[in-house]
């Protein structure tokens, strides 16, 4: 069987025999591009958020060599007046880069090109001896008049993990490929996939006859990658799976008008093992970005412990180079992040944040190995926090509060509430996992700093915490008592913890009180 062209829909008869979700209307904007000023197209998610299986899916539809109308059966593209116009009717080429990863990276443009032009002398018997695939396909398209469909996964592969002169090599192939005269009588579509956009040389793209969507721009590609909240819905209630639980664990990510995507890889490892654990770290490991959570390391930090706190922070994303190696600043490391799928970036207001509890526990993995001693270290004492403030440990708490101001100090000014709450949520990051966190909570008499809101099924009791500095920890209390935050939080927690805290700073004390309400439900 070939490896590259006529091989088959047995890649898509894969995907459809698992838990299958319908994306198949990705192929109504593939098809609109078809042979058109729009026909070359490079899409970037970050990993496992479904672009192999849209690949496989697109050459499942497109390739000649197959008949796949029972795989499309009742799926959303058969609603289309043009899908039986293009259903199994092109010459489809499939490369995923991966295929070569085993390949010297010295000679592997070479050596794949090779490699491809042999399994297209299977289909075309008449094809002479060739080094370079654009030669190849040229001398099809003269003899037979056929125009490809190009579907091209992992095309960055190159471009992350080699060197430059490598780098540059494959770039030069694709430019070969696709910049030549000849490329819009060779392709009637090329769809590439990839974790990064193409790269760009100086401000201009390697590609730019490319119409790119990614995460920052996905145009109408947004829904197709990533689940959406009603598709992840749907899921909990056919497998028996919380769905508040999994939304807190996964969802967060904002594509463009998406504004609720949840990773599709958590969720359905989530469901086939029957919890709502991180799986985040089986697919892109916090090395991964260990290096460069020290380049321009202040900005960056103050950044992304901001964010570990609840905020999101604004960025610029145009000077990115749509490359992991030439990284210079802050907006450049949030925007990398952002296409990795550690940051959520929201267009309209052109920001970024953390977008659930599965990567915010990838943070504080990669904070520990970066060596931010500090926030290392009041992340290690963060789940006794929690356990004393559950246990009403008034002392253990205000200790733990000074021992932390002290270790933050060098992040975090300690002028005013406000700095005081960042703080406290920072000191507080265990509870993450297992809390809905909100700060200036809306509670009908005022805004309450902080409450902690436990997630359904949850024996936790609710928590919460009022701040003032430079008064009293009692008078920090009785608001909570005056205002009747606890109201707002009935039906959501049987117990309900009460925190008054009070900063002294002319003692660089903090003062606690404590009370607890039961029959919250």
């Amino acid at each position: 069987m070939s490896d590259f062209i006529d091989y088959g829909n047995c890649d898509f008869r894969r995907v459809k025999n698992s838990n299958f979700i319908d994306k198949s209307g990705l192929l109504n904007v593939l098809n609109k591009n078809i042979d058109t000023e729009n026909s070359f197209m490079c899409i970037s998610r970050p990993r496992r958020f479904g672009k192999s299986i849209a690949a496989k899916m697109a050459y499942a539809y497109y390739d000649r060599s197959s008949k796949s109308d029972e795989l499309f059966e009742g799926l959303e593209i058969t609603k289309s007046p043009d899908y039986k116009k293009h259903l199994n009717k092109y010459p489809t080429i499939y490369i995923d880069w991966n295929h070569f990863s085993s390949y010297d990276h010295k000679t592997i443009v070479k050596e794949a090109q090779k490699d491809i032009v042999a399994d297209l002398k299977d289909s075309y018997n008449f094809l002479e001896e060739k080094e370079m695939l654009s030669k190849a396909l040229s001398e099809i398209n003269k003899k037979t008049g056929d125009r490809f469909i190009l579907i091209i996964d992992e095309w960055d592969m190159l471009v992350r993990d080699s060197d430059e002169k490598i780098r540059d090599e494959y770039v030069n192939f694709l430019r070969s490929m696709f910049k030549s005269n000849s490329a819009n009588k060779l392709f009637l579509l090329v769809y590439m996939t990839g974790i990064l956009p193409i790269i760009k040389y100086e401000t201009q793209s390697a590609l730019n006859n490319f119409v790119e969507y990614s995460v920052i721009n996905p145009g109408l590609t947004a829904k197709y990658y990533g689940f959406t909240k009603d598709e992840a819905k749907r899921l909990c209630e056919e497998n028996n799976m919380d769905f508040a639980l999994m939304q807190h664990a996964y969802d967060g990510y904002i594509i463009g008008e998406e504004k609720s995507i949840f990773n599709p890889n958590s969720v359905m490892q989530s469901i086939l093992f029957r919890n709502y654990n991180s799986y985040w770290s089986k697919t892109a490991s916090f090395m991964a970005i260990e290096s460069y959570l020290n380049i321009d390391a202040d900005f960056v930090r103050t950044k992304i412990i901001n964010m570990m706190n609840g905020s999101e922070e604004v960025v610029s994303v145009t000077s990115f180079r749509n490359d992991m190696k030439n990284i210079e600043n802050c907006d450049d490391v949030l925007t990398l992040l952002a296409h990795l799928g550690y940051l959520s970036y929201n267009p309209e207001t052109q920001t970024v944040r953390i977008p659930n509890t599965e990567v915010a526990g990838e943070f504080v993995n990669a904070i520990r190995v970066a060596g931010w001693k500090e926030y290392s270290k009041a992340a290690t004492f963060s789940r006794d926090l929690l356990e004393d403030t559950i246990n009403l440990k008034k002392e253990k708490v205000a200790r733990a509060f000074d021992d932390y101001h002290f270790e933050a100090s060098s992040i975090l000014e300690f002028n005013d509430e406000n700095s005081m709450a960042c703080a406290i949520a920072m000191a507080y990051s265990a509870a993450k996992p297992f809390y809905k966190i909100f700060r200036e909570l809306p509670t009908g008499k005022g805004f309450a700093d902080m409450v902690f809101v436990p997630l359904p099924k949850s024996p936790r009791p609710a928590i919460v915490i009022e701040l003032k500095y430079d008064k009293s920890a009692d008078t920090a209390i009785d608001q909570i008592r005056r205002k009747n935050y606890p109201a707002s939080l009935k039906g959501f927690s049987k117990r309900i913890v009460l925190v008054g805290v009070n900063y002294n700073k002319a003692e660089a004390k903090h003062e606690v009180v404590m009370e607890v309400i039961e029959g919250g439900e």
